[in-house]
């Protein structure tokens, strides 16, 4: 432990194998202001002093002149910067040699998976600093490594070398300041992505555990009511068919009691085309089932909803569903998200059940966003593996058409292009409570294991509570997490 808190002994440091920048002594163009600075020992080998009219300055990035005062400031806020960047490295590597899920980059049983590592975080901090020479260096490496076809630590790696790449394409040259432009990438096909995600709800368990979640928690704040509003924000994603309201419309109808006199959907979501197409067979099939369904279209997206939209009715209750939608409308300022939820308290819902990611992929440093994602989508592309057999093209439609395409977003995609903000459950357990709402704590652990042994092989899924929350995980490491929320 040094004086600057950071733990960096040999042992640690042996691990990381880090990009020159942090050790070579270079100039500070090199760093990045926003989130890089070396320590302070250093950089009074690297000041460089010079007289204006009888006055001593320093020249520190972009050439910037400052009294001693705001230079100290400014280096000692960077400063802590760097620390929190090089713990977050030795904890991610850490993580990745110690933890169960260490399987994931050692399973062909070589140091092959921690070189694939340490050269991904190597890149990042080159992408990060704007070095495109160290960088494409590094690229040209790890596109020989990381093969679309190989191992599961193999082929989520080539999702992040393709973000790398694009943000690379994107950043300005040492020197210069930010990201050229809006940091975008040209939009997949979207039949290409509805076909991946209709695969990735059908193999993979997540999107259902959250249908699941939802529905059942729904039925239990509708028990005896007989005008029911369901509002869908996002209605499931842009799946075919509204396979989760066909599953609640099932259950309404099995159970003992008498189903609502009056049932109404909202669908919420810019493809009116396609939501009405759904609707349509939701009522068909409602009609099958003897129960009265009206389905309403609300074209809008998130950022753009009003109360006075959703048409609620005098004496009706009123349920919301958010499957992997609010953080979409997390921003740098938290008004978007802030008055989404504004809307939604409005409607005064008698259940909000939010499922969301369960990692941090929104914090304001780079190189710890993709840490972070780089450990979870390790576990979901390992998690497949134990699903699929390798050379399943269904699987890599999944990988590289849907969660490559998160990947992507997260890693080379700034402002408001990048709307893969996930965060942890208790970030918005924060945000939920400052926006009024109060739990209501998901009891509901036996039946979401009896729910899960349906998947084959279960082996490796894990279920937890969690304050209230449910969180399906793979070999412990969270996945989705699923929360209840009243006004």
């Amino acid at each position: 432990m040094g004086d600057n808190g950071a733990e960096l002994g040999l042992s640690n440091v042996a691990k990381m194998d880090l990009h020159p920048v942090f050790f070579s002594l270079p100039p500070w163009e090199h760093a990045s202001s926003a989130w890089f600075s070396p320590p302070l020992e250093l950089t009074r080998q690297w000041k460089k002093q010079r007289t204006t009219n009888g006055v001593a300055a320093i020249t520190v990035v972009g050439g910037d002149d400052v009294d001693d005062d705001r230079s100290d400031y400014a280096r000692k806020l960077r400063f802590r910067d760097l620390l929190r960047t090089y713990k977050q490295k030795i904890s991610a590597l850490e993580v990745v040699e110690e933890s169960p899920e260490s399987d994931v980059v050692f399973e062909d049983g070589s140091g092959d998976g921690m070189r694939l590592v340490q050269l991904l975080i190597s890149c990042a901090e080159a992408v990060a600093c704007r070095d495109r020479a160290q960088a494409s260096a590094l690229l040209c490496e790890l596109k020989a490594s990381a093969l679309v076809l190989g191992t599961s630590f193999q082929r989520v790696a080539s999702c992040f070398v393709q973000g790398l790449s694009d943000r690379l394409a994107l950043v300005q040259p040492l020197g210069a300041v930010g990201i050229v432009g809006p940091a975008t990438v040209p939009p997949l096909a979207l039949d290409k992505k509805a076909e991946a995600l209709r695969l990735a709800y059908e193999l993979c368990p997540y999107l259902q555990f959250g249908h699941f979640v939802a529905n059942a928690s729904i039925l239990e704040a509708l028990e005896g009511e007989s005008s029911v509003h369901v509002v869908d924000l996002g209605m499931t994603q842009g799946l075919p068919h509204g396979y989760q309201w066909r599953q609640l419309l099932h259950s309404l109808a099995g159970r003992g009691s008498p189903p609502p006199r009056r049932l109404r959907i909202t669908g919420v979501g810019a493809r009116v085309e396609h939501l009405q197409s759904i609707g349509d067979e939701l009522k068909s099939y409602a009609a099958s089932l003897g129960i009265h369904l009206e389905f309403l279209v609300l074209e809008s997206n998130l950022e753009s909803l009003r109360t006075d939209d959703f048409e609620i009715e005098q004496g009706e209750v009123v349920v919301v569903s958010s499957i992997l939608q609010l953080h979409c409308v997390v921003k740098e300022s938290r008004g978007a998200l802030n008055s989404v939820l504004q809307v939604i308290h409005e409607l005064s819902p008698a259940v909000l059940v939010l499922v969301e990611q369960d990692s941090s992929h929104n914090g304001p440093f780079f190189l710890g966003r993709f840490m972070e994602a780089l450990h979870y989508y390790s576990a979901i592309f390992d998690s497949l593996d134990a699903m699929l057999p390798k050379y399943d093209t269904r699987r890599a439609k999944v990988e590289q058409f849907h969660f490559a395409e998160e990947i992507k977003n997260i890693v080379s995609c700034e402002g408001p292009a990048r709307v893969e903000r996930h965060e942890r459950v208790d970030q918005w357990r924060r945000r939920m409570s400052r926006a009024g709402f109060h739990p209501a704590p998901i009891k509901m652990m036996a039946p979401a294991k009896q729910w899960l042994a349906k998947f084959k092989p279960t082996e490796g899924y894990t279920i937890a509570e969690e304050k209230g929350c449910l969180v399906l995980g793979w070999k412990s490491k969270p996945i989705i997490a699923a929360s209840g929320w009243k006004c």
